[in-house]
């Protein structure tokens, strides 16, 4: 039988534009999204929150500026639940159940109710670190998810799955920047008769 070149296109044509259609497709449902960007800042965030907390004391740890404040421990605790509770929770219902509601969740009456500020500290970053390293490999099987995907939530419309994605990143940083500060005036309010005004406004 002879196999003409006209016969071949045939065949390879539709193949090829199944192909295009699918890279469009994927290319949609990316939205520039740069997920292994984000895998990297996480794994780096979890690296920096470990090198502030290396030389922290059993004291320092429990320390707070004022009554109403967050420990450094208190901190902690609350990375590691917003980890498991929130951010992996959520991001995963919202890309592979939308139709199942978001589980409620209560970081601010967690601290107590959970006792936070009763736990030690490194039991408490192990805890966190293990749960990062449990998102990183779960982020690193997805394949082609949604990022325009609503959250089922009623007070979080307009949410998507890429806005939890980037807010879980955010997150980290905001929690850097509240550590930062709770080393700044531990130690400030440690040092008299000297004092770190040379150093510059906090």
């Amino acid at each position: 039988m002879v196999f003409h070149r006209s016969s071949f296109v045939a065949l390879v044509e539709p193949l090829r534009n199944l192909q295009s259609t699918i890279y469009n497709l994927q290319s949609k449902r990316d939205d520039g999204m740069q997920l292994e960007r984000h895998i990297t800042a996480l794994q780096s965030n979890a690296e920096a929150i470990t090198g502030m907390l290396r030389a922290v004391t059993v004291e320092q740890a429990r320390w707070k500026p004022t009554a109403d404040a967050w420990s450094i421990l208190e901190v902690v605790n609350h990375l590691a639940d917003e980890e498991r509770d929130d951010f992996r929770l959520r991001l995963n219902l919202t890309l592979h159940q939308p139709q199942q509601p978001l589980p409620p969740i209560d970081p601010e009456g967690w601290v107590t109710a959970r006792a936070y500020h009763q736990r030690e500290l490194a039991p408490s970053l192990e805890n966190f670190l293990s749960e990062r390293q449990h998102s990183l490999a779960w982020l690193r099987t997805l394949r082609n998810p949604d990022w325009q995907q609503p959250c089922n939530h009623p007070h979080l419309q307009g949410l998507r799955a890429g806005d939890l994605l980037v807010s879980w990143v955010a997150h980290d940083l905001l929690h850097l920047r509240q550590l930062s500060e709770l080393h700044w005036r531990y130690l400030a309010q440690g040092v008299a008769p000297f004092g770190v005004g040379y150093a510059g406004e906090w």
